[in-house]
């Protein structure tokens, strides 16, 4: 059993020399940045490395970049990949190990590999793609129908960001009445998303109020794009249900936002020409409108004028020819009318002859003739002996004569 007691000077200078003899090579590592900051020119990483399945960090370590090669490395690494540095992104970066009797242990990093970070970055957002796809909400965003007058704008964007003021200016110097409310939110960093995401739930409560939505952020020749790279926010981008107009990156720049959106532009004042010329086209359209129903109303005119001016012409011939059939009809029907009247005249004197011979076969004097006689009660016929009393005075009329008698 070693009994050698140490001070913690010598056991570190120990462990250090033992590093510098076994270790003495640089080294190609993979690994998450879960901190990355710039101090004093230095950049000071903390490198994770993260279970797949549970998502648990199974090894941790410090590792730094001096002054004098991070000059070099972070503006290449910016170039090429298109974002600074930072938190959460997967790197491949080559190390040697240091270790300090007073600082402890750590990577040196001497180089970066910026095209694993982007395969890494691509592998992510296509994964992204994906599941929005099979979810069905990757194109609705161009599927709505964008307003022919866009007017009320609601913007997402930091309140002291450049591009927001160009963007607003740009719109006041148009010909058109626009009215845009802005929706601060964060634009770079770790809270991009949920900032995002809660303007846009802030903008769905006075939806009424507003024809479209622009995101747009400015500043800064190269951006942080991965906080516009995330599920969640392409997620409530795509099924908003107004059209989203995005101005958050460069030309070659993309993001998932992006690609999600109704219609994606390079930055900031290119969303606000989008809207002006979609105006000016909205604008073109109603006047070729209005010049093509002047022109389909002034050829109507013409043809309805040309078309009275010949029925016109035709009037007088049209008149003549009416007026000899109508008084030709009128002829034919006073002749039936003349026949008809003759037809029913003859008709009811033929009536009026039979009523006539009827009348004479019923006159009482023609029965008295053949020996007949009436008995009378005060100028009523009697029909029966018991509608009078004894002693009633009646009259019977004869052929010749009248017999007055009083019953018994």
């Amino acid at each position: 059993m070693n009994t050698t007691t140490f001070s913690l000077y010598e056991l570190n200078a120990l462990v250090r020399q033992t590093i510098e003899q076994t270790l003495d090579d640089e080294y190609w590592v993979e690994a998450e940045l879960a901190e990355c900051r710039v101090n004093r020119g230095h950049c000071y990483m903390e490198l994770i490395q993260k279970d797949e399945h549970s998502n648990t960090p199974i090894a941790r370590a410090q590792a730094k970049c001096w002054q004098n090669t991070w000059a070099m490395l972070g503006p290449y690494f910016e170039k090429t990949s298109g974002q600074p540095l930072h938190a959460g992104l997967k790197t491949r970066l080559k190390v040697y190990p240091q270790f300090h009797e007073t600082y402890g242990f750590s990577w040196i990093v001497t180089d970066i590999d910026p095209t694993y970070t982007l395969g890494d970055m691509t592998k992510r957002r296509q994964e992204i793609i994906r599941q929005l796809q099979e979810e069905g909400v990757f194109d609705l965003q161009r599927e709505l129908q964008f307003p022919l007058f866009c007017l009320n704008i609601a913007v997402v964007s930091s309140q002291t960001a450049a591009g927001y003021g160009d963007f607003v200016n740009q719109l006041a110097d148009s010909p058109y009445e626009f009215r845009t409310q802005l929706y601060p939110a964060t634009m770079q960093g770790e809270q991009v998303e949920q900032s995002i995401i809660e303007a846009l739930n802030c903008i769905y409560h006075d939806i009424d109020n507003f024809d479209c939505v622009v995101i747009i952020r400015g500043g800064g020749a190269t951006a942080d794009l991965s906080g516009f790279d995330t599920l969640a926010l392409a997620e409530n981008v795509a099924q908003f249900p107004l059209p989203i107009i995005t101005g958050i990156g460069h030309d070659r720049d993309e993001s998932v936002l992006d690609m999600v959106s109704h219609q994606r532009v390079k930055t900031p004042t290119a969303a606000a020409q989008f809207l002006i010329s979609h105006l000016d086209a909205t604008m073109q359209r109603i006047d070729n409108y209005q010049e093509r129903i002047t022109r389909y109303a002034t050829i109507k005119m013409e043809t309805e004028h040309l078309r009275l001016a010949h029925l016109a012409e035709r009037i007088p011939s049209l008149f003549s020819l009416v007026k000899t059939r109508q008084e030709a009809r009128l002829d034919t029907l006073a002749n039936r009318i003349q026949s008809a009247l003759i037809l029913t005249i003859e008709k009811q004197h033929h009536q009026l002859h039979m009523l006539q011979h009827r009348v004479k076969a019923l006159d009482p004097a023609l029965l008295l003739k053949r020996g007949y006689s009436i008995t009378l009660h005060q100028g009523r016929v009697l029909r029966s002996a018991n509608d009078i009393k004894p002693g009633t005075e009646i009259e019977t009329r004869l052929e010749q004569g009248t017999i007055i008698s009083i019953t018994k």
